[in-house]
C-alpha cells in the first residue's frame, strides 16, 4: 500500500526528534555501496534481487545514472492537487546487507537517517519500521531486538514525489534519494537521549544550564566546572561567543556510561528598542543565502566541501548564513560554531507554487497540514538547538500566510524562548520578530531604515505600525545571477546608515550547475533548461557568488570589499580607519602601506595600529616616508592594507581583510604636441576607417552601442526587460554610413558617420577627428549626437537608452596580452568597481574573460588611464585615455558572445576585438530585483570623448 505517500501525515513509527549529539557510544556508518532498483511508480516492483544495480549512499539517484535531475524555480513539476501526486512517481528501492561489528552491545539501538528526498519507507530484516517525510530533516527508528550479528538486511523505498513535496518547492533541483548519512547508534542503558544547552552571557558573566532527559554530570575542564544536569551556574570571566570571536568551551556530560561531547558558546540574543543585540551589542549580519550544492553530487555534501564553504565565506568577510531554505547538514552548523558565522536556521518549508492558484489550497492555511508543518519545525529546533551559531529561527520561505505559522511560532517560543523568529512572507509580521522583505529598491530600503515604509496591501494599520517598531532583516537582495550584482556598495551604505538594520543576505552563495557533457563529449555545467523536462526554471539556478566549482566570481570579490570589516579612507590630509566589527577591536591586524606612481611602487612601510573599539574610528597621519618619496611621473597613490597579524583558524597571517587607496599627487609628464609629422594612421578615404597604425594592422573604429545582455538585462517576470527593449529598437543591429571624410589644413582627418538600426529613425551621428601627435601616435576625438525619435519608443515603462557607448577595433590574432594602469585586476562596471583597486596590471587576453556558465557581457575595466596590447611579432598598441576609458579585449565579437548558449559555443576568431568605451550601463540585479537605477544607465544626449592611439 502506498497511501502514506499522499497522506499529509509527516511520518509513522519514528522516534521523537532530539538534538544531534556526538557521544562515545558505538555507532556504525551504513554509508557505502547499496543495491538499487528504480521503478516508474510508487508501488515499486516485485521480482528477484539479483539483477539490481549498485549505488552510492549518500547520493541522488538522478546523479548516479538513474533518470534525470529536474530544476524548477517556483512551479511544481506535478499537478497542483494537494496532497496527491501522480502515479508516474519514480521510486527507488535500496537494499543493504550488513554485519554488526564484534562486541556490538546488546542494548537499545537506533537507526538514523539524516536526509532522504522526499519520502522513505523502511524495513529491517523484513519488519516494517515506518515512514517519514521532510527531506532535509533527520528521522530515527528504534530497532532494538531486530538486529542479527550477521546478514542484516535494511530496505528503504524512496519516492521522488509525495505529499511532502508540496512543502518543498524551493528554488532548486528536485534530487531524490538517500542523500545524507545513514547510521546505527547504540544507546547504553541509562544514557542520555536528548540534551539542551542553555548558555547565556550578560554584563561580563556567563550562565550555564544543561538539561537532559536523564540525570548526569557536566564537566567543563577549562572553566573548572563540575555540576549536575538541570543546575544553573554562573561563570565569571568567560569569553562570549560571537561570529568574530567564536569561543567554544569543550566539555562533557556523563550519564549511564555514555559520554556526550559539549561545545558551549556563551551568548544571549535579544531585541531591545527595535534592534537585534547579541551579548548586549548590536550586530549587522553581512550574509549570504546558502543552498547545499555540489556540481557532481548535488546536495550530498561531504565535510570538506562544507568546510570549504565556511572558509571561503570567512575569507571574503561574510559573517552570516541564512540556510535557504532548509536546515543544512548538521556538520555545517558545527563548522559555523567553530569558525564563527551567525546562522539564520530556516525550516524546510516553501509552497511558492501555490501563487499560481492565488494561494488556494496553500498548506499553511489548511488545518489538514498543521501536523506536517509543526513536525518540520520541531525536528529543526530539536536537532539544532545547541548550536551557538544559530541565533534566529526562520519558519520557512515564500509560503504566504496561514494559521500553521502561528502554531509553529507558539511551539518554538515555548520550547526555545532564547532565539527570535523570522518569517518574511506574512506581511502582518504577527509571527515574526523582524520586519523583512526581499529585493527592495534603494529608495524602498532607505524608507525602511527610517521606519517609514508604507503599509503593505491588506495589512491593518495597527499591524503596519507595530511592524515599523521591529528590526529589519533583509533576507534576500543582490541577486547574483550572471555578471553582477551591481549596487552592492549603495545597499551597504543604506544598511549601515540606520540602526534598524540587523543584517542582509545576498541571493545566493553558489551556482547550481550540474556537470554534464554535450553532444561532442565536451564537459559543461548544465542548468534546468539543458534537460528536456518541463516545466523547468531554465538557467535561474545559476545565481551564485561562487561558480558551481566554488571559484569566486567577480561578484563575491566585490561583496567582500563592500562589507570589509575596516573602512580605510585615504586622503592626502590623513587616513581614517572606521572599525565596522561589531565586537572586535583592530589589535589582530597589521596596517601595511605602499606608495606607487602609475602603479609602480616607490615606497612602502607599516603603520602602527591605533586602539579603535568596535564600531569606532580613528585618524592616522600619512606616513612621512610616503610624503618624502621623490616626485615621479603620473598619478601617485597611497594604498593601505589591513591584514591578519597572526594565523587564525580560517586564514593565515597576512590575509587581507580590508584596504583603501587615495591619490596623493599627480605628476604630469610633458605634453606631447603635434610636431608636424605625417599622420601615422592609415585611413580608408571611402569609409573613414583605420587600415593601420604605423606597422600595426588595425581596423575600425565602429561606433558600438551593443553589449551581449547579462542576466540582469533580461529582467524577471515581465519587468525590467531591457534586453527585449534594446532588440525591439535594433540596438543589436546598428548599420553605419560614412557621410564625409576630409583632411583639414593641420593634417587632422575628419570623418562623419551616421549609425542606426533598420526600420527606426533613432540613430547616432559621430564625428571622428584624427589629429597627429607624432610619427607613432594619433589623437582621436569623438563627438556623438542622438538624432531621430528616441523617446516614445513602444517598450513599456522604460525609455530606450543604449547599454554601451564606445568604439570597437579589430586587431591581429597575435595580440595575446594586456597591460594597463587603472582599475583591476578583475572586471569592473560603473555600479560594481569598489573592489577594483587602482594599479598597474597584466593579463593574458584569454584570462580577461570571466567564464560565466551562460555567455554574456564580461571583462570590462573602468577608469583605465592607459592600456597596452602586445603579442609576438606585432607592434604594441597603446591606448591612452583623455582622461579615462573602459575596455574589454576578447577573441570573439559581441555578437558571437550574444549568440552563444554555453561557453563551448565560443570559438576564437582570427581577430582580437578591442572595445574602448566612454560609458557602459551598470549591472544592477533586475534578474530578480528592482530596475537598474537611472544613474547607472546612459542618457540619450550628446557626448564627447577622446583617446590617443600609439604604436610602440
Amino acid at each position: 500500500m502506498t497511501s502514506y505517500v499522499d497522506s499529509t501525515a509527516p511520518g509513522e513509527g519514528r522516534r521523537a526528534p532530539r538534538a544531534d549529539l556526538r557521544t562515545d557510544a558505538p555507532r556504525l556508518s551504513l554509508n557505502g555501496r547499496w543495491r538499487f532498483r528504480l521503478s516508474p511508480t510508487a508501488d515499486g516492483a516485485d521480482g528477484p534481487f539479483d539483477d539490481w544495480d549498485t549505488i552510492r549512499v549518500p547520493a541522488h539517484w538522478v546523479l548516479e545514472g538513474h533518470g534525470e535531475p529536474w530544476y524548477t524555480n517556483t512551479a511544481y513539476p506535478f499537478p497542483l492537487d494537494p496532497p496527491h501526486v501522480p502515479n508516474d512517481n519514480p521510486t527507488g528501492d535500496y537494499r543493504l546487507r550488513f554485519d554488526l561489528p564484534p562486541h556490538w552491545p546488546d542494548t537499545v539501538t537506533v537507526l538514523r537517517f539524516q536526509g532522504v528526498d522526499s519520502c522513505a519507507k523502511v524495513w529491517l530484516n523484513g519488519t516494517e519500521l515506518g515512514h517519514s517525510k521532510g527531506s532535509r530533516l533527520p528521522f530515527e527508528f528504534e530497532v532494538t531486538g531486530l538486529l542479527h550479528p550477521r546478514d542484516n538486511v535494511l530496505a528503504v523505498r524512496v519516492h521522488r514525489w509525495s505529499s511532502g513535496s508540496y512543502l518543498e518547492d524551493q528554488d532548486m533541483w528536485w534530487l531524490p534519494g538517500i542523500f545524507r548519512d545513514v547510521e546505527l547508534l547504540a544507546r547504553p542503558a541509562g544514557s542520555v537521549d536528548d540534551v539542551f544547552v542553555h548558555a547565556g552571557f550578560a554584563d561580563g558573566v556567563g550562565t550555564l544550564r544543561v538539561d537532559a532527559d536523564r540525570p548526569g554530570v557536566v564537566e567543563i575542564p577549562s572553566l573548572s566546572l563540575r555540576f549536575d544536569t538541570g543546575t544553573e551556574v554562573s561563570v565569571e570571566g568567560v569569553e562570549p561567543w560571537s561570529a568574530e570571536s567564536p569561543t567554544l568551551y569543550r566539555g562533557t556530560l556523563v550519564a549511564g556510561g555514555e559520554r556526550v561531547d559539549l561545545a558551549i558558546g556563551f551568548r544571549t540574543v535579544s531585541i531591545v528598542d527595535g534592534r537585534l543585540l547579541v551579548n548586549g551589542r548590536p550586530v549587522l549580519m553581512r550574509g549570504v543565502n546558502r543552498h547545499e550544492h555540489d556540481p557532481h553530487r548535488g546536495r550530498a555534501l561531504d565535510l570538506e566541501t562544507m568546510r570549504r564553504d565556511v572558509l571561503l565565506m570567512k575569507r571574503h568577510n561574510i559573517n552570516a548564513v541564512r540556510t535557504s531554505h532548509y536546515p543544512p547538514h548538521p556538520e555545517f552548523l558545527r563548522l559555523c560554531d567553530e569558525y564563527g558565522l551567525w546562522v539564520v536556521d530556516e525550516c524546510d518549508i516553501e509552497t511558492h507554487g501555490f501563487a499560481y492558484s492565488g494561494w488556494k489550497g496553500n498548506p499553511p492555511a489548511d488545518p489538514a497540514w498543521r501536523d506536517a508543518l509543526l513536525d518540520r519545525a520541531r525536528r529543526m529546533v530539536e536537532r539544532d538547538k545547541n548550536h551557538p551559531s544559530v541565533i534566529i529561527w526562520s519558519l520557512g520561505n515564500e509560503s504566504d500566510a496561514g494559521a500553521a505559522f502561528a502554531d509553529m511560532e507558539e511551539w518554538i517560543r515555548d520550547r526555545d524562548p532564547s532565539r527570535p523568529i523570522h518569517y518574511e512572507r506574512d506581511r502582518s509580521y504577527r509571527h515574526s520578530d523582524f520586519h523583512s522583505v526581499m529585493y527592495p529598491s534603494l529608495d524602498e530600503l532607505s524608507a525602511i531604515g527610517q521606519r517609514a515604509e508604507p503599509a503593505p496591501e491588506g495589512v491593518s494599520a495597527d499591524d503596519a505600525a507595530r511592524s515599523r517598531t521591529l528590526p529589519h532583516l533583509l533576507c534576500e537582495y543582490g541577486h547574483a545571477m550572471g555578471n553582477g550584482p551591481g549596487s552592492l556598495a549603495d545597499y551597504q551604505k543604506i544598511l549601515e546608515g540606520s540602526d534598524r538594520f540587523c543584517g542582509a543576505f545576498v541571493w545566493e552563495w553558489i551556482d547550481h550547475g550540474l556537470w554534464g557533457t554535450d553532444a561532442d563529449g565536451v564537459p559543461y555545467l548544465r542548468h534546468g533548461g539543458d534537460i528536456d523536462v518541463k516545466p523547468n526554471g531554465d538557467r535561474f539556478c545559476l545565481d551564485g557568488l561562487v561558480f558551481a566549482d566554488r571559484t569566486p566570481s567577480p561578484g563575491l570579490i566585490e561583496y567582500a570589499k563592500v562589507i570589509e570589516p575596516v573602512l580605510v579612507d585615504v586622503k592626502p590630509s590623513g587616513i581614517t580607519l572606521r572599525n565596522r566589527y561589531d565586537v572586535s577591536d583592530l589589535a589582530h591586524l597589521r596596517l601595511l602601506w605602499t606608495v606607487a606612481d602609475d602603479g609602480t611602487p616607490v615606497a612602502s612601510g607599516e603603520l602602527a595600529v591605533p586602539d579603535v573599539p568596535a564600531r569606532g574610528s580613528a585618524s592616522v597621519a600619512v606616513p612621512e616616508a610616503a610624503l618624502a618619496a621623490a616626485p615621479g611621473t603620473g598619478e601617485r597613490w597611497l594604498s593601505v592594507r589591513a591584514v591578519l597579524a597572526a594565523d587564525t583558524s580560517w586564514a593565515a597571517a597576512g590575509h587581507e581583510v580590508a584596504w583603501g587607496q587615495g591619490m596623493l599627487a599627480v605628476f604630469r609628464p610633458p605634453s606631447r604636441r603635434a610636431n608636424g609629422s605625417a599622420l601615422s594612421a592609415r585611413i580608408d578615404p571611402a569609409t573613414g576607417r583605420l587600415l593601420g597604425l604605423g606597422d600595426l594592422a588595425i581596423s575600425g573604429p565602429w561606433l558600438d552601442v551593443w553589449r551581449a545582455p547579462i542576466e540582469n538585462d533580461h529582467g524577471h517576470g515581465g519587468l525590467n526587460e531591457l534586453s527585449r527593449a534594446w532588440r525591439a529598437v535594433g540596438m543589436d543591429r546598428f548599420l553605419h554610413r560614412t557621410d564625409e571624410v576630409r583632411t583639414e589644413d593641420d593634417g587632422t582627418v575628419v570623418v562623419r558617420v551616421h549609425s542606426g538600426p533598420a526600420t527606426q529613425t533613432l540613430a547616432l551621428t559621430a564625428e571622428y577627428r584624427w589629429a597627429p601627435v607624432d610619427d607613432r601616435s594619433v589623437h582621436l576625438r569623438v563627438r556623438v549626437e542622438p538624432v531621430g525619435i528616441w523617446d516614445g519608443t513602444p517598450i513599456g515603462h522604460h525609455s530606450v537608452t543604449p547599454p554601451r557607448l564606445g568604439l570597437r577595433f579589430g586587431l591581429p590574432a597575435a595580440i595575446g596580452a594586456a597591460e594597463w594602469f587603472g582599475r583591476g585586476p578583475h572586471e569592473s562596471y560603473v555600479d560594481s568597481f569598489t573592489a577594483a583597486r587602482v594599479g598597474r596590471f597584466r593579463a593574458e587576453v584569454d584570462a580577461l574573460q570571466t567564464p560565466y556558465p551562460v555567455p554574456q557581457e564580461n571583462g570590462n575595466h573602468v577608469e583605465t588611464r592607459w592600456l597596452r596590447l602586445l603579442g609576438a611579432g606585432v607592434p604594441r598598441l597603446r591606448v591612452t585615455g583623455d582622461p579615462h576609458f573602459a575596455f574589454t579585449v576578447r577573441r570573439w565579437t559581441t555578437e558571437d558572445l550574444d549568440r552563444a548558449v554555453h561557453p563551448q559555443d565560443l570559438r576564437p576568431s582570427e581577430t582580437v576585438w578591442l572595445n574602448v568605451d566612454h560609458l557602459q550601463q551598470g549591472l544592477g540585479s533586475a534578474s530578480c530585483g528592482p530596475a537598474l537605477p537611472d544613474r547607472y544607465r546612459i542618457p540619450v544626449k550628446p557626448y564627447e570623448f577622446g583617446v590617443t592611439l600609439s604604436v610602440e
